[in-house]
């Protein structure tokens, strides 16, 4: 199992709407390095789902991978932001993964507490001028991020 880091908007897209739709396409990533590491994601990876532009940023909670990297229908749609008329079917440039919710946290994990954690030392989350919305994390950055989140053992011990 690998950890992984989601960035989106809270307004655009936040952790209460996954919860509310249960499952959702992580589509619409138009970065080569983010889509590569979409392509390195497996059923049952872990994921922090991370706010950003927001007051404060940082983990609101974790999803889980439930469907490994598949073709981004987006990038078929010439309707969408996300059309890419380089794309084919044949060959698609773009992949999306399928995540699930796992655990809200009581209250958004900051950027500053982030920073503050040993943990995400040297992490490309922390480090000035990171704007990747998929990274990948350390298992000792994931586990103390929902330490810092303040939950228990009993409630993350059905996460590893």
């Amino acid at each position: 199992m690998r950890f992984w880091l989601l960035k989106s908007e809270p307004d655009v897209f936040g952790f209460a709407d996954l919860v509310r739709v249960g499952r959702e396409p992580w589509n619409g990533v138009r970065n080569y390095q983010a889509r590569n590491f979409l392509r390195e994601m497996r059923e049952g990876d872990l994921c922090l789902f991370y706010h950003s532009n927001a007051k404060p940023a940082g983990v609101a909670g974790v999803a889980r991978v439930c469907r490994a990297a598949y073709a981004d229908d987006l990038q078929f749609d010439p309707g969408s932001r996300y059309f890419d008329p380089k794309s084919t079917v044949d060959a698609p440039r773009w992949s999306m993964v399928d995540v699930e919710p796992l655990i809200a946290f009581p209250q958004v994990v900051s950027l500053e507490t982030l920073r503050c954690l040993p943990e995400w030392d040297g992490s490309a989350l922390t480090r000035k001028g990171s704007r990747l919305s998929v990274l990948p994390v350390e298992a000792g950055a994931f586990w103390a991020t929902l330490d810092a989140a303040g939950l228990s053992l009993d409630e993350v011990a059905g996460l590893s």
